[in-house]
């Protein structure tokens, strides 16, 4: 006894075998999603735990009063590519020092970000010239720098805001940071 082709089929069979079809990939996402594996995306690389980036003190002038913060670095393209994704939660006055070999115009995206972030281009002088105030998590919109960025910074969501930081202020970061 040989097997018929698909076209054989009555039309109630197929929609059965497109259902059973359906639910073992629905089963396969479910169990992907108990045991902590992403279920799409898996071609994602290997994320660094943060406690291996070098680690550093920054500061920013801002009216008359210096805020000083301790920053993450990613000053390799592995971890610029990698920043804060699937970070949950950052202290206050902690974030990420993005440093790049030189100046460029640069963008951003919230692509496995989980939390907002605010992002602060800085220039070649150490001058903010772009604040983004709360990323939406998760987007795919792209954030350019608007111009020529030597650096960027990475705080939790609203912490400009707060802090009233704002494009013309002035960041300090020690030169062996972009190292």
């Amino acid at each position: 006894m040989g097997t018929r082709p698909a076209w054989h089929l009555t039309a109630a069979r197929r929609r059965g075998i497109a259902l059973s079809r359906a639910r073992g990939a629905l089963a396969a996402l479910a169990l992907a999603a108990l045991l902590g594996a992403p279920a799409l995306g898996a071609d994602e690389p290997k994320r660094e735990s943060l406690a291996h980036f070098p680690r550093t003190e920054i500061s920013i002038e801002s009216h008359g009063a210096t805020q000083t913060f301790r920053m993450y670095v990613a000053a390799t393209e592995a971890r610029r590519n990698q920043g804060l994704m699937f970070v949950k939660s950052l202290k206050s006055h902690e974030g990420m020092l993005f440093v790049f070999p030189r100046p460029e115009v640069t963008s951003f995206w919230m692509k496995n970000c989980v939390m907002a972030l605010d992002m602060l281009f800085v220039g070649a002088d150490g001058r903010i010239i772009r604040v983004v105030e709360s990323a939406t998590p998760g987007s795919l919109a792209t954030i350019n720098s608007m111009g020529t960025a030597a650096a960027v910074l990475e705080f939790e969501g609203g912490t400009s805001a707060r802090l009233g930081l704002k494009p013309g202020d002035r960041v300090h970061y020690p030169p062996q940071a972009a190292e």
